[in-house]
């Protein structure tokens, strides 16, 4: 009987934490739509939608696609950022400086198993314009996240790795956490204020803050080869859904 109260008691327990964190607004994943902007906004609107023809987007997204049609409508507000990229480096803008043709991400957090309909009325936190022509890279991207621990004046900085993409996770395999990488002049240092990024220089990096490590390098590279190629990109207090 003893047992069974201990029992009762845990599950309830892990009830109120669940409420907790449902209440907390804990839960919620991204959903990332790719498509061509069919409609521009108009001039001056703070909010309204954003009609795309949906391409592509992640795997939360691309599920709650399925079956339905191409074009869709996606809302804003006055909270959500409109960031137009050109060369690696973002602007922010209005909605109306949005382009047809244009290929946006839409980015809303919502939780997970969302249908379609309920995302679209849930107001997107950053919608960002890459222009007329998708870049697709050529070689695979390494992704190292973790705590900027140093900036050398030789064009390195060091890092304490604790996350990344597969890619980057699997050469550190037998590794330590602590990583030094490579900067070079064509490195696009960008400083993340809640969902706006600037473009700064490595001088304004802070020791101690979040970073993440952007990479291009060959399939094959070893972790020395990898950390020895100039970052593409390095991005300071960058949100962790970017």
């Amino acid at each position: 009987m003893f047992r069974k109260l201990l029992v009762i008691a845990a599950v309830a327990a892990l009830c109120v934490v669940g409420a907790a964190s449902a209440n907390n607004g804990h839960g919620k994943i991204r959903y990332s739509f790719l498509g061509t902007v069919t409609a521009v906004p108009s001039n001056g609107a703070t909010s309204g939608g954003v009609s795309i023809d949906v391409t592509g987007g992640n795997r939360p997204a691309l599920r709650a696609m399925l079956g339905a049609p191409v074009t869709q409508t996606f809302a804003y507000d006055s909270s959500t950022e409109f960031l137009k990229w050109s060369d690696g480096k973002p602007t922010v803008v209005t909605p109306s400086d949005l382009a047809t043709g244009d290929y946006v991400w839409v980015h809303v957090r919502a939780p997970r198993g969302s249908d379609l309909s309920d995302l679209e009325k849930i107001d997107a936190g950053i919608v960002g314009d890459h222009g007329a022509q998708l870049y697709k890279a050529d070689l695979p991207l390494y992704l190292f996240r973790g705590r900027l621990t140093a900036v050398g004046a030789n064009g390195t900085i060091a890092v304490t790795v604790n996350g990344g993409n597969k890619r980057a996770l699997h050469l550190l395999l037998g590794s330590g956490r602590d990583q030094t990488f490579t900067t070079g002049g064509t490195t696009i240092f960008l400083l993340w204020q809640g969902k706006v990024p600037t473009v700064i220089d490595a001088s304004k990096l802070v020791v101690g803050d979040r970073v993440a490590v952007r990479i291009r390098a060959a399939a094959t590279s070893s972790l020395a080869q990898v950390e020895t190629t100039a970052a593409k990109h390095v991005g300071d207090r960058e949100p962790a859904s970017k």
